[in-house]
């Protein structure tokens, strides 16, 4: 579940609903290329702009058109309350694992981001991992914290957001967070552009943004990764460097939806308000970049 390429494609949505038609064809194609998991409703798939329902419904669609791939689903929500009822639905649904990060209005003690994660571990028959996204949660994991969850039942792996650049650096932080944290917990980087970084360092996998969309160029590169071929993962990384740096100007939702909007797999808007898509100017840029993903 928690090893190689966990694609997180996005829900197409706007002020008429859930094109259910399009998330299908884009799950197809996660499908097709072979990734070893996707990841529905994370970050991408727009899950903080839908209701209860609405996620259920989404996740159903993609447990029935993965084919037997696992499929883990966000659980995140400002209540434990209602984490805990989106919790339930997963395990109803076919969830193979669940995600979960720290969402609040109020700012998190250390002790309530325990007692979350430990109440729903309780509720689960499925694998939980644990989402560090300090850019979205405003909440900064420790290392000691790490730790503690990860020795709750069904705890199989966290999510961090990223690693130094530098390769030496990105291996110094995984070993030292895996020395906090039990041998059966695994590590999986995202945020796209530390993804190869990520993986050379020895993280087990990589949850990606691009592979929701673009499956084949992430799966090579994380099978390069995983086979010992460090360099030539890192060139092709470093190709994708104009579509990392549109990440980091524009945030990948954003940039993600216009390319499969380019890509004509969805159609537009595919945002929900108040969401703007990308401006002219970079979404022409952003075609160019695309000529160089052969897919």
């Amino acid at each position: 579940m928690f090893h190689g390429l966990s694609a997180f494609p996005l829900t197409p949505v706007n002020e008429t609903g859930i094109d259910e038609k399009a998330f299908v064809t884009l799950i197809q194609r996660l499908v097709a290329a072979g990734v070893d998991s996707i990841g529905t409703l994370g970050s991408t798939g727009n899950y903080a702009y839908l209701n209860r329902e609405e996620r259920l419904r989404v996740l159903q669609l993609a447990v029935h058109s993965a084919e037997g791939i696992p499929v883990m689903t966000s659980i995140s929500a400002i209540r434990t309350l209602e984490v805990l009822r989106l919790a339930e639905d997963a395990q109803r649904a076919g969830a193979s694992a669940v995600l979960l990060a720290p969402i609040s209005y109020q700012a998190l003690t250390n002790e309530e981001v325990f007692s979350l994660y430990e109440q729903v571990t309780r509720s689960l028959s499925i694998p939980l991992c644990v989402y560090d996204n300090p850019g979205t949660s405003h909440f900064h994991f420790s290392d000691e914290l790490h730790g503690r969850i990860s020795e709750l039942p069904n705890v199989g792996a966290i999510k961090i957001p990223g690693v130094p650049t530098d390769p030496e650096a990105a291996k110094t932080r995984i070993k030292k967070l895996r020395g906090s944290i039990p041998p059966h917990v695994t590590i999986g980087v995202s945020g796209d552009s530390f993804a190869v970084t990520g993986l050379n360092a020895g993280c087990e996998a990589w949850f990606s943004v691009l592979g929701g969309l673009f499956p084949k160029a992430c799966l090579n590169m994380t099978r390069l990764a995983q086979d010992g071929f460090a360099d030539e993962a890192e060139r092709l990384s470093t190709l994708l460097e104009p579509i990392w740096t549109l990440f980091h100007q524009y945030g990948s939702l954003r940039v993600v939806s216009a390319a499969a909007e380019i890509s004509g797999l969805i159609s537009s808007p595919s945002l929900p308000l108040p969401l703007q898509p990308l401006n002219p100017s970079a979404r022409e840029y952003l075609k160019l970049i695309l000529n160089n993903l052969q897919e």
